[in-house]
C-alpha cells in the first residue's frame, strides 16, 4: 500500500478521535504507532522500534524517550510523545536535547499525534536545533508534505541525504515565515524598496505611509489572483469540453458563486454507476449546493443518497446516510468511493422504487459535462 493511502487512512482516524485521546497513552497507541507503521517500520519488533528508549545522561539517571528507531544496532530517529491535547512547544523536548547528544541519532521527532516536529542538528553536530526543519500536521497533509515523509519511510531511509535536505527545509521554512510577516504587516525597509522602484523620485514620509497602506492589500490580491489562474487553468485543462448553452431554466443573473467541479461530476458518475444496477441512471441528479454536492433520487430532497464534500484543498469526504443522520467518510482518492458500493445500493433501495427492469442491464453511459458556474433554478435541475 502507498504511503499517501496510508496517511489518508490514519489521518481519518485522526480527524475522528483527536479530541478523546486526551492522555500521551492513547496518542501513541491511536496515532503515532500507526504512524511509524505508515512509514514502513515493525513497531513489534524491539529490535527495530524501542519503546521507553533509556539512557542515563549526566546526572540525568533513568529518563526515557518514548521510541527511539533503530537500524543496524545504532540509534537513528528519537521520538518523544505527548497528549494530542497538548500545543507542542520546544519545552516539550527536554530528554530529545539530552539524548540527542549521546546517541547515534541526528533526528528527532516531538509529536502529539497530530502534529509532527522533526529536529536536527543542522546548526551544530551532536547538538540539536532548537527549531524543527519540517513539521507537518496530520489532520491537514499537504501533497508536499508526502513527499518530505517518503524520505523518512525504512526502505528510503539515507541519513544523510535526509540531513542535508533538512538544511535545505530549514531554510526554505525561514524563508516562508519572513515573507509571511513581510505580507501580513511590511516592513520599513520592504516598504522603502518598493516604493523606491515603483515611485522614482524623492520618498517623503507621507509617500512612504500611502506605499505601506496600499503595499499589503495589493500582494493579497496578486495571490489571490495567482491562485484562481491556477484553479482555472487545472479546469480547463481536466475538462477541455465547452460549456453547455444555458437553458431555460438557467438565469445567469442568479449567479451564487456555486461551481460544480470536475471531481464532482466524477464522483456524480461513479455512483451514477453503482446506482445503475438497480435504477435507471436517469433518475440520478446531482444538486450542488455551496458548502456540498448531494446526489439525490428523482430530484427529490427526501430521496438523498448520499453528499460530496469536495470543497477542501487536501480532504475530501462521502457524506452516507442512516435516516437523517450523515456520516462522512475520507477520500483519498476517487475510486473510493466504490468501497461504499454496497451502502449506497442499500440507500438507493430504501429511497426507491428499485427498477427490475435495469437490474440486469448493463452500465450506463454518461455524457461529458465539464464545470460550470449554476444558477440557483440551475442548480436544482442539473441533469446530467
Amino acid at each position: 500500500m502507498e504511503l499517501n493511502i496510508r496517511l489518508a487512512e490514519l489521518q481519518k482516524r485522526t480527524i475522528e478521535h483527536r479530541e478523546v485521546l486526551l492522555t500521551e497513552e492513547a496518542a501513541k497507541t491511536a496515532l503515532v504507532m500507526p504512524f511509524l507503521q505508515s512509514l514502513g517500520y515493525d513497531v513489534f519488533n524491539p529490535s527495530e522500534v524501542v519503546p521507553e528508549f533509556t539512557a542515563d545522561v549526566g546526572t540525568k539517571k533513568g529518563e526515557k524517550v518514548d521510541y527511539a528507531i533503530c537500524a543496524g544496532g545504532k540509534v537513528s530517529i528519537l521520538i518523544e510523545c505527548k497528549p494530542s491535547s497538548v500545543q507542542l512547544n520546544v519545552n516539550h523536548a527536554g530528554q530529545l536535547f539530552r539524548y540527542f547528544s549521546v546517541t547515534d541519532a541526528r533526528l528527532a521527532v516531538l509529536t502529539n499525534g497530530v502534529v509532527y516536529q522533526f529536529y536536527s542538528d543542522i546548526e551544530r553536530p551532536n547538538k540539536m536545533d532548537d527549531k524543527p526543519f519540517f513539521t507537518f500536521t496530520m489532520d491537514a497533509i499537504k501533497p508536499g508534505d508526502i513527499r518530505t515523509l517518503e524520505k523518512f519511510t525504512k526502505a528510503a531511509f539515507d541519513i544523510d541525504k535526509i540531513v542535508q535536505e533538512a538544511g535545505n527545509l530549514k531554510t526554505q521554512s525561514l524563508i516562508r515565515l519572513e515573507l509571511e510577516k513581510e505580507f501580513a504587516e511590511p516592513s520599513d525597509e520592504f516598504v522603502r524598496m518598493m516604493a523606491q522602484r515603483v515611485h522614482g523620485g524623492r520618498l517623503t514620509p507621507a509617500i512612504k505611509d500611502g506605499f505601506a497602506k496600499l503595499l499589503a492589500p495589493a500582494i493579497a490580491a496578486l495571490i489571490r489572483d495567482f491562485v484562481n489562474e491556477r484553479l482555472s487553468s487545472a479546469l480547463k485543462a481536466s475538462s477541455p469540453v465547452e460549456d453547455l448553452p444555458v437553458g431555460a431554466d438557467d438565469d445567469p443573473s442568479d449567479g451564487d458563486g456555486i461551481v460544480t467541479t470536475q471531481e464532482e461530476i466524477s464522483g456524480f458518475h461513479i455512483i451514477q454507476a453503482i446506482a445503475s444496477r438497480l435504477v435507471d441512471p436517469k433518475r440520478v441528479i446531482v444538486r450542488d449546493a455551496k458548502s456540498y454536492c448531494a446526489i439525490l433520487l428523482d430530484d427529490n430532497n427526501r430521496k438523498t443518497v448520499a453528499r460530496m464534500h469536495f470543497n477542501g484543498i487536501t480532504t475530501k469526504y462521502l457524506g452516507m446516510f442512516a435516516g437523517k443522520d450523515e456520516t462522512r467518510h475520507l477520500l483519498s482518492d476517487l475510486t473510493h468511493i466504490y468501497q461504499y458500493s454496497e451502502a449506497i445500493e442499500a440507500r438507493f433501495a430504501r429511497a426507491g422504487p428499485v427498477d427490475s427492469s435495469v437490474a440486469a442491464a448493463p452500465g450506463p453511459r454518461f455524457p461529458s459535462v465539464p464545470p460550470r458556474k449554476r444558477g440557483p433554478r440551475a442548480q436544482q435541475r442539473h441533469h446530467l
